[in-house]
């Protein structure tokens, strides 16, 4: 496994914790302490992952992301945020489409190395079925439907398992604000148009095999 991952965080005992597990677990981790100073590196390299915080200054993780997304050299390099701070439901609206998951801090170990093998995991598998349905004469229109729907359905789960970390739900007592509740039945119904969508895809590629 020689995987590059880039770690932005412009905290220096936060990135070289990350190296050093990165490290252990076979990968080939680069060291960032900043969004300029990751954008300077994704000018000239290509990582294969991009761990990115929201918490950073002068420029924030948010603002980065915007960036090397709008950058059509970057824009496909996939993107794991992670944060201390809490994500808000218009943070999950507005970035959902650009990220491939979110994870918490302080980090666990183990649930960022799942993280990062189930983008992994995702993606190949993503790109092989892809190119199973091309091969086999599939509209390729539907095809790049198929594997963003196949994106946007596990990273939507996670930012709404995020969300209702964040508000609380599980906790009986807990009242949650009307617009944060409004917030989360919306990409609840999100998720259920998505996944009856690619119930439709998936019928139509079965079909005509």
């Amino acid at each position: 496994m020689d995987d590059t991952i880039l770690i932005v965080d412009d905290s220096p005992y936060i990135v070289d914790g990350l190296v050093a597990l990165l490290k252990r677990r076979g990968f080939n981790p680069v060291a960032s302490h900043g969004g300029d100073e990751a954008l300077a590196y994704l000018a000239t390299e290509k990582p294969d992952l991009i761990l990115l915080d929201i918490m950073m200054e002068p420029m924030d993780g948010w603002e980065t992301l915007d960036r090397l997304k709008a950058d059509p050299a970057t824009k496909d390099i996939p993107v794991l945020m992670f944060s201390a701070k809490k994500i808000t439901p218009e943070e999950a609206e507005q970035h959902a489409l650009n990220i491939e998951d979110f994870v918490s801090k302080p980090v666990n170990p183990a649930q960022l190395l799942e993280a990062i093998t189930g983008i992994f995991t995702r993606r190949s598998a993503v790109m092989t079925e892809a190119r199973d349905a091309k091969d086999a004469g599939h509209d390729t229109g539907l095809i790049d439907e198929y594997s963003a729907l196949r994106k946007s359905i596990e990273v939507d789960r996670n930012l709404l398992g995020v969300l209702k970390k964040a508000c609380d739900m599980k906790n009986p007592g807990r009242e949650v604000p009307p617009e944060d509740l409004a917030a989360i039945q919306k990409l609840e119904a999100k998720i259920q148009i998505d996944e009856l969508r690619l119930k439709e895809i998936n019928e139509n590629f079965s079909k005509t095999t």
